[in-house]
């Protein structure tokens, strides 16, 4: 069952064409990961997914049930976020907002749900702790609980390894892949971490001006444009 539609997308700002042609679906329990070069759009179409922008034109639609509020976003940090001045606690709760309404509280079971995810991540230890005071790996630990208060549909995340050292990489790629495959939770993720999205993604989208690719890893892997971007990531990593 499809979760999310784009047909005959067309992204940019102030009129200015980023990429267009975007078609492509998100399926239940899929992993897609978006790739591509700097400047080709990622990040704008992320946005649009989650209707903070609007597209130039064509359609996105949600289906099987999916609404807007039921999507947990993990987005790109900024140096002011890094520095944000709250509990682990507090920032995880906030992705229970949406559940409140327009009630002026959290209810027990919200409570219970943000203490449940701070403990799947292996965070709960940290409840009390000023953000700001963690590393970066921990950090995107708490935003990736806050996402998870928000969903138990699908997650978007937008870097989650930006930023931080490898090790913590790894831990956050293994976590994301337990919560699509243990969790059933369907993940786009945005990355230029090639290696992880071949070891773990589903399905490719590969961005840029003119759409390249999506479909099947498997079939990426088998594509021109496939073994060309690949073959240069290998390049390049040859040449570090």
């Amino acid at each position: 069952m499809s979760q999310i539609n784009c047909k005959n997308v067309c992204l940019g700002y102030d009129g200015n064409v980023i990429v267009s042609n975007l078609n492509f679906r998100v399926d239940c329990g899929s992993y897609l990961c978006m790739i591509g070069e700097n400047g080709t759009g990622k990040s704008t179409l992320i946005k649009t997914l989650l209707k903070l922008k609007a597209p130039l034109s064509g359609e996105i639609t949600l289906g099987d049930g999916l609404k807007e509020k039921e999507i947990g976003y993990l987005p790109q940090q900024t140096m002011v976020q890094r520095d944000f001045p709250a509990s682990v606690e507090e920032i995880v709760i906030s992705g229970c907002l949406n559940k409140c309404a327009l009630r002026p509280f959290y209810n027990k079971a919200e409570k219970q749900l943000v203490r449940d995810n701070m403990e799947k991540l292996g965070i709960l230890h940290l409840a009390g702790r000023c953000y700001r005071e963690l590393s970066g790996g921990q950090q995107q630990r708490v935003l990736l609980a806050r996402a998870l208060c928000a969903t138990t549909k699908l997650l978007v995340l937008d870097e989650p390894a930006s930023g931080i050292d490898s090790k913590a990489q790894a831990e956050m790629y293994e976590l994301i892949h337990k919560l699509n495959t243990e969790g059933k939770i369907t993940v786009i993720m945005v990355s230029h971490d090639l290696s992880a999205a071949l070891k773990y993604a589903t399905h490719i989208l590969h961005v840029s001006r003119e759409p390249l690719y999506f479909g099947t890893k498997d079939g990426y892997l088998a594509s021109d444009v496939g073994r060309i971007f690949t073959a240069g990531e290998e390049k390049n990593d040859g040449n570090a």
